[in-house]
């Protein structure tokens, strides 16, 4: 597998800014569109010169864009940044998965192989157990 290291820096940044409460909390407040720096602090008990440093961060990862509309610059979320650390998530989760599939096969053979020979094993004890047992025979004085 061929690493491209800018591709590990954006993931790594990508995943540090994700990282913080705060950061996510804007990113699914952005899911559901632009919005100001004034819009995004207001559920937040810190400064808005703090929140605007979040987005600096978020910024910086690329997860989101700012653009200018008049007197306003709204925030935007980037999809595709998300979309691209979903698909990284997502290689892992699906090799993992096979891997759990693989152990759950093995174990129901497993289980399989311990339950025909457990039931076998409980044959042979009632066909022991379920003999009817032999006449004695009287021993004469012969």
């Amino acid at each position: 597998m061929i690493v491209d290291p800018k591709s590990d820096d954006r993931l790594d940044r990508a995943f540090m800014a994700l990282a913080d409460p705060v950061r996510r909390r804007i990113i699914a407040r952005l899911s559901r569109g632009p919005a100001t720096v004034n819009e995004l602090a207001d559920p937040f008990e810190i400064s808005k010169q703090a929140v605007s440093k979040h987005i600096q961060v978020l910024e910086h990862a690329g997860l989101v864009t700012r653009t200018r509309d008049a007197q306003r610059r709204p925030v935007h979320l980037d999809p595709a940044a998300l979309e691209a650390l979903t698909e990284w998530i997502d290689r892992y989760r699906l090799i993992h998965e096979q891997q759990f599939r693989s152990l759950d096969a093995l174990l129901a053979d497993d289980r399989g192989a311990n339950a025909a020979a457990s039931t076998a094993d409980q044959v042979g004890d009632l066909s022991e157990r379920g003999r009817p047992a032999a006449p004695h025979r009287k021993e004469t004085g012969q």
